[in-house]
């Protein structure tokens, strides 16, 4: 089934909403769901992550988004960094977004291969105070199976910095909404 197309400045409208919220020299990384295996070389169908599409419409594995509102490159302010595709990469797992693509379906003018992800969330990192990632934070969660965010902080944010791990987007909507309401957030 070909997923509808939905308009890019959706996408990025929810961005501004975010960035709105975040404090001074923050950081914002979000990673897609894994494809999770079957048996042999079987896998379940992607489930996309839904915070990622709310702010990206992206529901490619291995997608992550930057955001760095404050950041000293205005190029870095907005990244998105996704699975270099090949003609044997396409044959096996189906088509994969090119740069083109992502740009048109997300409305971010900056995409990046993975393969750049490192270097450029350095520079990001070296200008920043605060990070925040996706967690899933539901009390009665059972977490046995380790996500791409959760090894994301423990394989690949040593940084120095200090992480706030939080339910963004919906702790981000909840204070937006509590903001609209005039109300104290609880």
């Amino acid at each position: 089934m070909k997923p509808i197309q939905i308009n890019s400045q959706l996408f990025s409208a929810n961005r501004e909403r975010l960035k709105k919220l975040l404090p001074k020299n923050s950081v914002v990384v979000l990673n897609a769901n894994d494809i999770l295996p079957t048996n042999a070389d079987g896998t379940i169908l992607n489930v996309p992550n839904a915070d990622l599409f709310y702010l990206t419409g992206a529901i490619q594995e291995e997608t992550i988004l930057v955001l760095a509102p404050d950041a000293f490159d205005e190029n870095h302010r907005e990244m998105l960094f996704i699975r270099e595709s090949s003609d044997l990469l396409a044959i096996w797992e189906g088509h994969k977004l090119s740069k083109d693509e992502a740009r048109k379906i997300s409305g971010i003018k900056n995409v990046h291969y993975l393969a750049e992800f490192p270097s450029l969330f350095r520079q990001v990192m070296c200008e920043c105070d605060q990070a925040f990632l996706n967690s899933n934070e539901h009390q009665r969660a059972a977490v046995e199976v380790e996500t791409r965010d959760a090894r994301f902080v423990r394989r690949d944010a040593r940084t120095g910095k200090i992480f706030s791990v939080v339910r963004l987007v919906h702790a981000a909507e909840d204070k937006m909404n509590a903001q609209a309401a005039n109300r104290p957030l609880v």
